[in-house]
């Protein structure tokens, strides 16, 4: 069983990830806060096993709170949440060491892998190469992955590398399934977390 500590600025957001998260069969605790010293002071008398910390475009509240609690514990697993078209958030998160992404309308089945995924990965896992079993990124889709990163889209990545918008697409389609990513989002977070993208 899993507790989960939630921290938005946004009741409404807070309500609405509470609801959701109890729907989850492995959850068995939701607590919230509101900022990044409640945060402080709820982890630092009762960890929770999962912590969720919402991030808004142009706003670096989300981001600091990631930072300041895992300097203070860097044990913990932080899972960050917001638009999945937000990846400037979603890149420093992960810079700050969240494990994870989840996009506001993440579905229940979705939720529940990121859990499972983020409590059983390491925080810094080990950089793939061709030599562990899975198919490593291409030069190409490489340079798709870091436009992907510095929130460029399929059309500015395309004008960059003198690529068609189609022909990035496909680079696309094929690291996500490589990353075994859903979207854009998951991808960067993805490429973060596995030292693709800086």
């Amino acid at each position: 069983m899993t507790s989960v500590l939630i921290c938005d600025e946004r009741r409404s957001a807070r309500d609405g990830l509470t609801r959701v998260m109890g729907s989850v069969p492995s959850v068995d605790g939701i607590d919230c806060v509101a900022s990044g010293d409640e945060l402080l002071a709820r982890y630092g008398r009762q960890p929770a096993d999962v912590v969720l910390i919402g991030t808004q475009r142009a706003l670096t509240s989300g981001i600091e709170a990631t930072r300041r609690l895992l300097a203070i514990h860097p044990s913990a697993v932080v899972i960050v949440f917001g638009s999945p078209d937000d990846t400037a958030s979603i890149a420093a998160a992960i810079a700050c060491g969240a494990r994870g992404f989840l996009r506001w309308d993440a579905t229940q089945p979705e939720i529940v892998a990121a859990l499972a995924d983020t409590l059983t990965t390491p925080r810094a896992p080990a950089l793939r190469d061709a030599g562990d079993g899975e198919a490593p990124l291409t030069e190409r889709e490489m340079q798709v992955l870091r436009g992907m990163s510095q929130g460029q889209s399929n059309g500015e990545i395309g004008r960059e590398l003198f690529l068609s918008e189609d022909t990035v697409k496909t680079h696309a389609r094929r690291l996500f399934r490589k990353l075994g990513a859903r979207d854009r989002a998951q991808a960067v977070a993805l490429g973060f977390r596995r030292g693709f993208v800086a």
